[in-house]
């Protein structure tokens, strides 16, 4: 089976090689093509929707077909994390090891309103290392920059994807030595307690939260994720957040790995073809890769992140950017409580009246799982009294 195609039971073991390292290095600066990856061009109503199901923000500034036309912006518009379900990012290189996402970095111009047509630019950056890891044996770290523009020439928002390269076989050796109890022995009382604190969280909606009146120290309300299910991996790819390339099926799949046998197995309880990227809702997979579970996507956290400093901000703030490390798997029966805390406040180069935000993640084992930063600007008030919006939401309302 494995000698016509080139695929077998295992997810592909490639190792790092000076041939390999070179041809990455002459490839930096490369605009990298987007089609495969590509999952919505329109931020039209029911893709807004479908995406902001897929994880969990029902603020109705972005789904609620009343409440947009009402608000400050005077029509709908999507939450700032609906970039990745305009493309997430893209398969490039280091072909037969493994990846995870290891950091985000992101900075946002403009709001994306209903309608608006979003085209992503991917550059490879370049990358660093290799470099000796306890968790992994050798490593890179690559960087992929992506920028989003819309139909004016606008640029909507950058997003750099920081991803770690690994060989595969030395993370399954270590696989062992990670053990945790999976699923988790969660008890009757947490659970609801969990579920309880989800539907107990609200956005701040149309009321400002000025910058005068936010003081150092003040902490964002806290989001609750989890317990994790499979339903809940399904939702955020059926949103259009993921994978790379596009998930595919029958023919389409099976050309697709025959012209690249290293981004597919065959799943042994199946003899389906399956892609490396459903390590994500694959427990035999994510083991191939040195998991103990199938696991969390990183942008899928930081999707998370972006729905508590929007809740936390309100409809007349503006996420300018952020920037968070993933660390430690988030698995399958997992819960996350998002969360932080402003740290400083000042009015920034473009006249924004800012605040700086320590944020986190912390899974049910006390780790923080999504360490991070974010930029947020709010309104303030003018010498007249009258409210002074964020220069990206003011920019939008003069268009």
């Amino acid at each position: 089976m494995s000698e016509d195609t080139g695929i077998s039971k295992q997810l592909a073991r490639a190792s790092f090689t000076d041939a390999m390292l070179d041809n990455m290095r002459s490839r930096i600066g490369t605009e990298l093509r987007t089609d495969g990856c590509v999952n919505n061009e329109i931020a039209d109503r029911m893709a807004i929707i479908r995406f902001c199901e897929g994880i969990g923000d029902d603020n109705p500034l972005w789904i609620d077909p009343s409440y947009g036309p009402a608000s400050l912006f005077g029509e709908t518009i999507a939450p700032p994390s609906f970039i990745f379900a305009c493309m997430a990012s893209v398969q490039f290189g280091w072909a037969g090891l493994g990846g995870f996402h290891a950091e985000t970095t992101m900075n946002f111009h403009a709001p994306i309103k209903l309608g608006d047509r979003i085209t992503p630019r991917v550059v490879f950056d370049g990358f660093e290392g290799p470099t000796e890891s306890q968790f992994g044996g050798r490593r890179i770290k690559d960087f992929i920059r992506q920028e989003y523009w819309n139909q004016d020439g606008e640029l909507v928002a950058t997003f750099i994807c920081s991803r770690m390269r690994f060989e595969r076989g030395e993370m399954q050796k270590r696989r062992e030595t990670r053990k945790i109890e999976l699923p988790h022995p969660w008890t009757e009382e947490q659970i609801v307690a969990l579920e309880d604190a989800a539907l107990a969280e609200t956005p701040r909606g149309a009321t400002p939260r000025f910058w005068e009146d936010v003081a150092v120290g003040d902490e964002l309300d806290v989001i609750t994720k989890g317990p994790l299910g499979l339903t809940d991996f399904i939702a955020f790819i059926a949103g259009g957040a993921a994978p790379i390339p596009r998930i595919a099926a029958h023919r389409i799949s099976l050309q697709r790995y025959r012209r690249h046998p290293a981004w597919a197995f065959r799943d042994p309880r199946t003899n389906a073809l399956e892609p490396v990227y459903s390590v994500h809702y694959n427990d035999y997979a994510a083991a191939l890769q040195g998991a103990q579970i199938a696991y969390d996507v990183g942008i899928q956290r930081t999707c998370w992140g972006i729905h508590a400093l929007t809740n936390w901000a309100g409809d007349t703030g503006f996420v300018k950017a952020l920037f968070g490390q993933y660390r430690a798997h988030v698995y399958l029966s997992d819960a996350v409580k998002v969360g932080g805390k402003v740290v400083s406040k000042e009015i920034d180069a473009d006249g924004d009246h800012v605040v700086t935000l320590e944020t986190w993640a912390y899974n049910q084992r006390d780790q923080n799982v999504m360490p991070g930063t974010a930029v947020v600007s709010l309104p303030y008030k003018g010498a007249g009294g009258e409210t002074i919006l964020p220069s990206g939401i003011a920019k939008f309302q003069a268009a």
